[in-house]
């Protein structure tokens, strides 16, 4: 069974920087959380850093990625520094990728495919990068309802689950409604000003949040040194 968490709620703290702080101190348990933004924006950064936090405090945690194999997902983490291959050894991270450890590429895998995996079972938190690409284009309004009410009965069973969204690939009523089903709703952008690169998180929901909470926090990422809080740009 996954672990009981403290005060119903994980925690995501790590030394190198300041986000827990700024963005609530702990995900709620049996949430459903999203990651909502384009191309670029940030989604899989704002993961993997959310992901090491979640390891470095005791949660046991089931990565799926469908972008990259799993060589190349952990690879993109020891990149900037988030070194997991030990939480991956002693069992607190899974990591499955559609395309294999090298590039197996599986077809035809739907959210629910992966929901009902035996590997779900064991996890505090699920992150599934990117949910959207594994959805129909288009939904009607009972499909809706039935992969939302999935997702209330996986997390009805002591677990987490933590969606990335791109809303260029879901039609506008889904996004909509997978966003107002959210106990957790982070909004993503990054925009080019003066030439450089600013990213921006807007925390649009976060329910049963453990501390504080800002309405927007400015990020970068660095290599070797992973995810920084832009102190200029919070507010």
């Amino acid at each position: 069974m996954a672990a009981i968490p403290i005060e119903d709620g994980f925690s995501f703290e790590i030394e190198q920087d300041s986000l827990a702080d700024t963005m609530g101190a702990k995900i709620p348990n049996r949430s459903i959380g999203i990651l909502a933004g384009t191309v670029g924006a940030g989604k899989s950064l704002i993961s993997q850093r959310l992901i090491l936090g979640l390891l470095e405090n005791e949660a046991k945690v089931v990565v799926v990625t469908t972008e990259l194999t799993t060589r190349g997902w952990i690879e993109q983490m020891h990149s900037i520094g988030y070194h997991i291959i030990d939480y991956i050894t002693n069992g607190k991270l899974l990591v499955i990728s559609r395309f294999g450890t090298m590039a197996e590429p599986v077809s035809d895998v739907s959210l629910a495919d992966v929901l009902e995996s035996k590997a779900m079972s064991e996890a505090d938190i699920v992150f599934i990068d990117s949910a959207s690409s594994i959805m129909p284009d288009v939904m009607d309004s009972a499909e809706r309802f039935e992969m939302l009410d999935m997702l209330r009965r996986f997390t009805a069973e002591n677990r987490t689950v933590i969606l990335g969204i791109d809303e260029d690939e879901i039609d506008q009523k889904t996004a909509r409604a997978f966003k107002s089903a959210s106990e957790i709703l982070i909004d993503l952008s990054a925009a080019l000003v003066g030439g450089e690169l600013k990213r921006q998180i807007k925390v649009t929901r976060f329910l049963r949040a453990a501390g504080p909470l800002q309405t927007t926090i400015g990020w970068r990422v660095e290599p070797s040194m992973g995810f920084i809080v832009d102190i200029t740009a919070v507010s």
